[in-house]
């Protein structure tokens, strides 16, 4: 029996490049969708059409810069990094899922 796949809820995923970008540096789009979900332990699954419109949606906000390069396979790739000013936002989103995960903790503990 296989394990269920989780869906990401949406803005979390925002959250989960960011941290990948901020601890591993500059990547394409497949490896950052790959990374993401080798931590997860396979419980979600990244396509295209879910990396990256969280891509250009983080570049519009000005919270990461693209740049092209080659792919570990030699390929022309766009690869994606961390800006300061997603840094930033960064430790806010943290801020935001550490406050709403204690919040629900609190319920599923407290509550009868």
């Amino acid at each position: 029996m296989s394990e269920a796949r989780t869906d990401v809820p949406y803005g979390t995923l925002d959250l989960l490049v960011l941290r990948t970008l901020d601890a591993m540096g500059p990547m394409h789009g497949f490896g950052i969708a790959r990374r993401i979900e080798q931590v997860a332990g396979h419980l979600v699954r990244l396509n295209q059409g879910s990396i990256y419109p969280a891509l250009l949606r983080l570049h519009q906000n000005g919270w990461i810069a693209t740049a092209w390069g080659s792919s570990e396979h030699g390929r022309r790739a766009k690869f994606y990094s961390i800006t300061r000013k997603g840094r930033k936002q960064l430790q806010t989103a943290i801020g935001d899922w550490q406050r709403a995960t204690a919040l629900v903790s609190r319920f599923l503990e407290e509550l009868p």
